[in-house]
Order: structure tokens, then C-alpha cells, then sequence
């Protein structure tokens, strides 16, 4: 199946399940934010930090995250599809909510008056500066990046739509350092979760023969 058929298939099932599973992640995600197992261990920070500049119209590069997750989902046309993506993103959710539960963490309290920029103040209030490491939203980035490469070779998308692909997958990557709701500590780790998380995704949809993880597609 071509690539416009796939994006209108199944429709209401990924408009509901993708409401859900991202409502029932936020739930958890500020519960285990406000209910700390131990102490909050302030991250370390290192010479990137130093160097990423505040670019308050970054948030809404910061926010696109939650568009490009359901880019994946988009593209699959059958509910086993969805199953294997879902299955990986709730093992990503899993992990990284139980190091925050377990190992809390929390990026330094920034000397910025934070009034100044509305949309980063926003930002600052809905998710306040805990659950930093690792960063779930760089894990999400690449978990997502890394499917969304996977698709565009099998539907045989090429040249800039990769291209495109990434660059958003790294503007939101960068944009967690430059919103200042995360350290580079938080950005090496959530990456490292979220590219295992989909090798492990990978081999078992490759035993499963799913198609866009055959060897020879």
C-alpha cells in the first residue's frame, strides 16, 4: 500500500489510541514528578550547557515532539503495526519513569528571569525542572526518528524527506537545551534509551516478519 492510502487507514483507531496513550503518559509522567521515591539529584553540568544559547522560540520546536511521535503511526495501515510501535513506546515510558522514580533527578535552577519570555514560562509551569535524566523527550525524538526512517525506506521515500526527517528529530533534540529544560547529561542518556528501545523493537518485529523490518524489504 502506497503512502496516502496508509495515512487515511485505520483513522479513528490512531486519533483515539494516540490520545490515550499520550493522555495516560502525562498522568504518570507529573505523578511520578511530584512523588519522588528519595532525594532530587541536581545533574552535572558540562561544557555544552555552557555553549547552548536561550532561544525562547525554541518551545515551539520543544512542543512539535508531540506531533512528530504520531508520524510513525501515520504511516501504518494495519493494528498490529500500531501494536509494535505502542509496545515500544510504552517500554521507553516504562524505563525512563522508573529511573525518575527511583533516581530522581532534576536540571539546575537556572538565574533567568523566566517572565521575560511568556511561551518559556509557560513551559516552565506546565513541566516543572524534574524527571530530567534521561530526557524522554530526546528518547521519544529518536525512538520516533528512527521508525519514521524505517517507513520511508520501505515505502522507498527518499533523498529529502530523510533529510527533513532528521533535521526535525535534531531541532528537538537541540531544543531541550536550548528551552533550558535539560542538560546534556540528560540528552546523552535519553538518546542512548531511546535508540536500544528501538533495537529491541527491531529484532522482535524482525521475528515476527513485519514488513518494515525484513531484511530485504
Amino acid at each position: 500500500m502506497s503512502l496516502l492510502p496508509r495515512i487515511g487507514s485505520l483513522f479513528w483507531l490512531k486519533l483515539i489510541g494516540s490520545t490515550v496513550a499520550i493522555s495516560t503518559f502525562f498522568i504518570a509522567y507529573f505523578y511520578v514528578q511530584q512523588q519522588p521515591l528519595f532525594a532530587v539529584y541536581e545533574m552535572p553540568l558540562f561544557a555544552p550547557d555552557h555553549w547552548a544559547p536561550l532561544l525562547p522560540w525554541s518551545a515551539w520546536i520543544y512542543f512539535s515532539l508531540w506531533v512528530y511521535i504520531c508520524l510513525p503511526t501515520s504511516m501504518m495501515c494495519r493494528p498490529n503495526e500500531l501494536g509494535y510501535y505502542l509496545m515500544g513506546a510504552c517500554l521507553l515510558s516504562v524505563v525512563g519513569l522508573s529511573v525518575f522514580y527511583f533516581l530522581p533527578t532534576a536540571v539546575p535552577n537556572w538565574e533567568i528571569d523566566w517572565s521575560a519570555y511568556p511561551t518559556l514560562q509557560f513551559l516552565k509551569e506546565s513541566d516543572a525542572a524534574g524527571n530530567a535524566c534521561p530526557s524522554l523527550h530526546v528518547a521519544f525524538a529518536l525512538y520516533a526518528g528512527l521508525w519514521i526512517g524505517r517507513l520511508f525506506s520501505f515505502l522507498k521515500i527518499r533523498g529529502v524527506w530523510h533529510l527533513l526527517n532528521w533535521l526535525w528529530c535534531l531541532s528537538i533534540v537541540i531544543s531541550t537545551m536550548t528551552t533550558k529544560q535539560h542538560v546534556f547529561a540528560d540528552v546523552l542518556c535519553g538518546g542512548l534509551l531511546g535508540v536500544v528501545v528501538f533495537w529491541l523493537n527491531n529484532q522482535i518485529a524482525r521475528k515476527a516478519k513485519f514488513a518494515a523490518f525484513r531484511k530485504n524489504d
